[in-house]
């Protein structure tokens, strides 16, 4: 893939930490590049890297060594202030176990975010509703987390990665906590606000029905990628 066309680039990625003495890698010269409205599946086992490398790319860690690139920007060489600013416009986040605060209605969870902006509350409002509405819960934004099922909690979820119009959506096992019927619901829902939307989106998975509707799908081990497959949907 040529970088300049790619809306993520990394480049010889390493991660390791200190246990000690001993260095520990993670990410072991990592490069890929992944094009704007792609959906981009990452495979492997536990202690792989897969997280490792979606928190790279979201700007929520930095490598030991290498570059990334997101949108254009050097991602990798922000200050923490540079960071916080971008991810709030930049990066739309889909966690396993959803991370709604239980106090807070669904319409305030997904407002959470906008709180970030220099918005005006009419405009928070109009952002918040349409989430909402595109991801079907537009009559349960006054229930709370507790009052509603799982699925319906990471629509909520997703409505909140979404309504910041970030231009990539990372999703850490956003299936893994649902049943099969909620976890064929919700990738519908990502794969169609993916099109209409025009979003791109990195989802790490452990599923091989998820796997099956990305584009393509990278596995890793040991902190390497072993393959890059093209998937059919």
């Amino acid at each position: 893939m040529n970088q300049a066309s790619s809306i993520v680039s990394v480049r010889h990625v390493h991660k390791f930490f200190r246990r000690g003495s001993e260095r520990v890698d993670v990410l072991n010269g990592l490069s890929l590049d992944v094009l704007p409205g792609e959906c981009l599946g990452l495979m492997g086992p536990s202690g792989s890297g897969k997280t490792t490398l979606l928190n790279l790319i979201a700007g929520l860690d930095t490598p030991s060594e290498g570059e990334v690139w997101v949108g254009g920007k050097l991602v990798s060489q922000m200050s923490e202030g540079e960071l916080a600013h971008w991810r709030t416009r930049s990066i739309g986040f889909v966690f396993q176990f959803y991370h709604l605060l239980p106090v807070l209605t669904a319409y305030e969870n997904v407002e959470l975010p906008l709180l970030l902006l220099p918005l005006k509350s009419a405009q928070r409002r109009q952002q918040v509703q349409t989430a909402l509405e595109l991801v079907g819960l537009k009559d349960r934004m006054w229930h709370r987390p507790g009052q509603l099922s799982g699925g319906q909690q990471q629509r909520v979820g997703i409505a909140r990665a979404i309504v910041t119009d970030p231009e990539l959506i990372v999703a850490d096992e956003p299936t893994g906590d649902l049943d099969a019927k909620s976890a064929q619901e919700i990738l519908d829902l990502l794969i169609e606000l993916r099109r209409s939307l025009q979003k791109t989106i990195l989802l790490v998975t452990h599923d091989p029905r998820a796997a099956a509707r990305a584009d393509r799908v990278l596995h890793l081990d040991k902190g390497q990628l072993v393959t890059d497959s093209p998937v059919l949907v």
